[in-house]
Parts: C-alpha cells; structure tokens; sequence
C-alpha cells in the first residue's frame, strides 16, 4: 500500500489580492507619524520630500530583487528559502528566528495595540479602564479594556486567516482598498478644501520645538540617516509577499507585478500627501506639532475642524487593521516553512485538510503576539531588532549573486531590472544605514544582534532531533 500524499498549500491568490497584502503591510501608521520627526531631521519640505523618494527607491530596489529571487523559488517561507538555500539552514533559522519571535510578532502586538488606542479614541475613551496591573521584574504590566481589545484583534484577524488563502486574499483587497481611500482623501481634501500656500516648501523648519528629536539627529548626513530609516520604517513590509510564494498564482508572472505595483503605488501615496502636509502647513508648524498629536490631525483639522481627531482615528483604526491582517497572513508561514524542514514544532507545518492551510502555525503566531502585546515590550524589540533584520535583508538581497553564480542556467521568468546596479545599490546604501545606525544608536544595534544570535543554541536543538528523526 502506497504512502498517504502529503498535503500542499493551495495556490490561490490572485495578482490583486498578493499586491494588496503588500501594500496593505507598508501602509501602516508611519505616514501619518513620521513626517514631523522626518521634518526636524532634514528642515527642509524638499529634503523631506527626497527622503521619502530615495527610501521609496531603495525599498523597490529591494523589491526588484526579490521578485527575481521568489519568482525562481516559488516556495513558502520568502526569505527564509533564500537565505537557506544561499548561505545554508543556519541563516535560514536565524532569519526566521528573528522574524517569529521579536520582528513581525513584535509589530502585530504593536498593530493590535494601536488599533485598540484608536478605537479608544473614537469611544471617547471608553476603553481606559485597566482591571489590574501586574508587576514582574519591576515592570508594571497593566490589564484592562484596551488590552482585552488587542488580544481579541489578534484573535479575529489569526480566525479570518484559518480559512482559506483565497478568503484571506479577498480580506486584504478590500482593507486594503478601504486605506487607499482614506488616505487619498486625507490629501485630495487638505489641498482642495484647506487654505494653504505652495510658498511652504520654501521655507525651513529651523524654529521648530522638535519635541524628543535630539540635536544629533538635526541636520547634515546624521539627519539624513535618520530620516531614512523613519521612511524606511513607513515602506517596511515591501517584502511581505514573499513567505506567501508558495500560495499565489502563476508566480512567474503574478510575484514580480505585485511587488513593482505596490511599491509604485504606496511611493507615489506617499508623496501626494506628504505634499498636502506642506502645502497646508509650513516647515515650523509641522516641526512643532507635539508628539501627542500627528502632523494628519494638525492638517484635517485645517478643513473638518474638531472632527479630525475622529476622522485620522478611523485612518489610523482602518490602517493599522490592514497591516494587521497582511501580517498575520503572510508572516505564519515562516514558522511553516522551518517546520517542514524540522527546524521548529513539527506539529506548525500540519496543514488543515479542508482550507489547505497551516492553521497551527498562524495558531503559534497568534498567541506569542498576544503575549508581547500584554508584556508591553514590543516597541522595545522592535527598535532593538531592526539593526540585526536589516543584515539579513542585505543576506537576502545578496543571495541574487549567489544564485546567479551558482546556478547560471536555472530558470529566471524574472530577471532583476538593472542587474547588477540595482542590487549593488540597495546594499551600499543598507550599508550605511547600518554604519549610521552603529554610531548614533550602538546599544540598540547589539542588544539586536543578541536577540538574533539568542536563536543559535535552538538551532542546534532542532536540527540536531531533525538529524535523529532522518
């Protein structure tokens, strides 16, 4: 009697619903945060502006290369398979290491988090009770409404992703589509219905209090650097498509039209309201707008009045959601991918019969998201561990020239668009980032690199038992 068939991942995602997830995930809460703190950095509209275009190249540098990379190895984990497959299982599982257990977890307890804040905010408040507040380590740890309506986001987004791809798909377009609308008509309206003057990008945000920017990160290429990786920041996700190639259609043609139109499209987004924010209010203003407040809220208000609290909560509310939802979906299958490889929990590379899809991995997912969201440390781990992803972004982008090398006359349906500058660039540039990043914040930088390497000794651990099983 022959072998029972292994169960696969279904192919179900369609060309919009895999460049909505990735649009969905760089839409977040950056851009309508960052261009104060980006003003301060740089003082000038059109340096801000600049920022925003140069890490919108970069990131679709990035994007370029990998649609080769992912179109060629069409399979579920994204760069967790490149980086496996160019440098070995070792930085295949620090990869996914980092990304299971601080980097995409730490932002969907973020997400849950903010999304719970905004909707406080459209309740009045309504959410603020706290039940009681636990001490561990001498850190308070509080329990109340707001955290109850984290976890239950985490909760309802992880149960919308057990169905099937092709549900959470059609999810992704229409939150996706809903965040589109809303922030185009957060710009169409500042410069149809506010007054404003073009003579703003002119001028120069030299007087403004820049509340918490400090003086180190004001002005020259330190400032510039800075501003980079708070645009940076705001694209983070471009890359979200990838541990979903295995699940979308025809990836030969489907993977690299996604990731070009989305990143196209949420460049040009940004831009278009970053230009609203400017016409609106000058360099000054937007450099002094306090960080309880954003730059968003400053500029509606100009044209719905004391309504545009309300109205960039449900921005924020719709927006953080989306980035959610893309998430969760897209992030669950690199624990999948290492469990099929037997360098995690066996048991997270089952896949549910009928909706074909690794419900325990999104399961797993969900509940360590939910336990940084009620420890409050996300933030924290997040910041720390954005040095040490961005070395393996570079790995990653890198891995091209592996290949290429390696394996010249493997099939390519896509071929990095100006091969080898393109690649060349994104890694001088990350380069420097992470230089920069190394001199004004070194402690962050290592703290990253220990959570990273803090993986080695359960690498060890499992791919020993996956030797012992073989």
């Amino acid at each position: 009697m022959s072998a029972p068939r292994k169960r696969t991942l279904v192919r179900g995602l369609s060309l919009t619903a895999a460049a909505s997830i990735n649009i969905a995930n760089m839409i977040g809460t950056g851009i309508f945060l960052k261009t104060r703190v980006m003003t301060c950095n740089v003082g000038s509209p059109w340096l801000v502006l600049a920022v925003w275009v140069v890490a919108g190249l970069l990131s679709l540098a990035g994007a370029l290369t990998f649609a080769e990379l992912a179109a060629m190895m069409p399979q579920a984990g994204g760069e967790y398979v490149f980086l496996r497959n160019a440098y070995g299982r070792p930085w295949g599982f620090l990869y996914g290491w980092t990304i299971f257990f601080v980097a995409r977890t730490g932002s969907q307890a973020a997400l849950a988090t903010g999304s719970a804040i905004f909707l406080n905010i459209l309740t009045g408040g309504a959410l603020s009770r706290t039940f009681f507040t636990a001490h561990l380590f001498g850190h308070a740890i509080p329990f109340g409404l707001l955290q109850v309506v984290a976890l239950a986001s985490i909760a309802a987004i992880t149960g919308v992703n057990c169905a099937s791809v092709s549900v959470s798909g059609n999810a992704a377009s229409v939150l996706t589509g809903i965040k589109l609308a809303l922030l185009v008509a957060i710009g169409a309206g500042a410069m149809l219905l506010a007054y404003g003057n073009w003579g703003h990008l002119a001028m120069t945000a030299a007087a403004g209090t820049c509340e918490g920017v400090s003086i180190a990160a004001r002005g020259g290429l330190a400032g510039f650097g800075a501003a980079m990786l708070g645009a940076l920041w705001a694209y983070d996700g471009w890359d979200n498509l990838t541990p979903l190639s295995g699940e979308v259609r025809n990836p030969q043609r489907t993977i690299p039209l996604a990731f070009i139109g989305a990143m196209l499209v949420v460049g040009a987004l940004y831009v278009f309201v970053n230009l609203a924010y400017f016409y609106v209010l000058t360099p000054q203003q937007i450099a002094s707008v306090p960080i309880a407040s954003s730059v968003a809220t400053e500029v509606v208000r100009r044209f719905v009045g004391s309504a545009a609290v309300g109205l960039v909560a449900v921005a924020l509310l719709a927006s953080s959601i989306g980035a959610l939802h893309a998430s969760v979906l897209a992030n669950s299958r690199v624990p999948f991918a290492m469990a099929d490889d037997g360098l995690f929990f066996r048991r997270l590379a089952d896949i549910t019969p009928k909706s074909r899809v690794p419900r325990n991995a999104l399961i797993a997912q969900g509940i360590w998201a939910s336990a940084l969201a009620l420890s409050g440390s996300y933030d924290l781990l997040t910041d720390y561990v954005i040095f040490a992803s961005w070395i393996l972004y570079a790995l990653a982008i890198a891995s091209v020239f592996v290949f290429r090398r390696r394996l010249p006359d493997a099939p390519r349906p896509y071929r990095t668009w100006g091969y080898p500058v393109v690649p060349v660039l994104f890694l001088v540039v990350t380069a420097w980032l992470l230089i920069n990043t190394l001199w004004t914040g070194p402690l962050q930088a290592f703290a990253g690199l220990g959570l990273m390497a803090a993986g080695v000794p359960f690498y060890f651990y499992w791919s020993r038992k996956a030797r012992t099983r073989g």
